[in-house]
């Protein structure tokens, strides 16, 4: 992937840890993850992002979804040492009518038992839409979790700007609002990366539909703004929309180019 990357001129890319909507994983090659390290620093690529797969959800009711969750959490975060100074980004998952607030501690409880001293990984936790029991659609429902895990220099926040805008947080005409009360919330300190991604329905629909750059509610010229806004511009950022290679090619173009030097 990282000569893909290259192809098309990212300097960082997102790639799966397993396979996204099942939980199988790749038998580990320390051969494969030296070369990419190498050709990641020879090209001063941004950190990567390993995401963890959409069926990770370490506050599920079932205690099979649990144990899922948990062995995919210890397995990823012991595989990606090969790749120290790598992002893991993971969707903090659905309580399923347990509460919020029983989701939020089983969240933190499986990261505590997932996390170890030592670890060269930092662990995000991506904003999400908050439709039906999902946690993690509000900025209070991310800092209860942040509050509760006990390595705090591993942990922080990935932010969606599609699932932002349709949690209902107005990224198109009030970007600094947004940002200061991220701010107040969870702390600018704790935001580490940025999901990229236009957005196919309005402010507040909590669909989570992404779109093409600029195709969406979202906006050109609400890019332009968080692009080049102080608290994010120096963050890496990753693309999630519906595109092909060439796509990204243009999509990457064209951010550079809404970026003001």
């Amino acid at each position: 992937m990282g000569e893909e990357a290259l192809s098309i001129d990212a300097n960082t890319f997102q790639f799966f840890s397993r396979n996204p909507r099942g939980g199988s994983v790749r038998a580990f090659d320390p051969e494969d993850a030296d070369a990419l390290l190498a050709l990641t620093r020879a090209h001063r690529f941004a950190p990567l992002l390993a995401h963890a797969p959409y069926t990770l959800n370490p506050c599920a009711a079932a205690e099979r979804t649990l144990d899922f969750a948990h062995r995919a959490l210890c397995e990823d975060l012991q595989r990606l040492e090969a790749l120290p100074g790598v992002l893991y980004n993971l969707h903090p998952g659905s309580h399923v009518g347990q509460g919020a607030i029983m989701g939020v501690e089983k969240i933190a409880d499986s990261l505590n038992q997932a996390m170890f001293d030592g670890m060269h990984t930092t662990v995000l936790l991506e904003t999400m839409v908050g439709k039906g029991s999902e946690i993690g659609g509000t900025f209070e429902e991310l800092r209860a979790i942040l509050d509760r895990i006990e390595r705090p220099d591993r942990i922080g926040v990935c932010l969606d700007t599609c699932h932002v805008h349709d949690a209902g947080y107005d990224i198109v005409h009030d970007l600094d609002g947004v940002l200061t009360r991220f701010d107040r919330i969870i702390g600018l300190d704790r935001l580490h990366a940025v999901h990229i991604n236009d957005s196919k329905n309005p402010l507040g629909s909590r669909k989570d539909r992404h779109e093409k750059i600029g195709q969406g509610h979202i906006g050109l010229e609400a890019f332009a703004r968080i692009v080049n806004h102080p608290a994010l511009r120096d963050l890496p950022f990753y693309l999630e929309t519906p595109n092909d290679l060439n796509g990204y090619r243009d999509e990457i173009r064209l951010l550079r180019e809404l970026c003001q030097s």
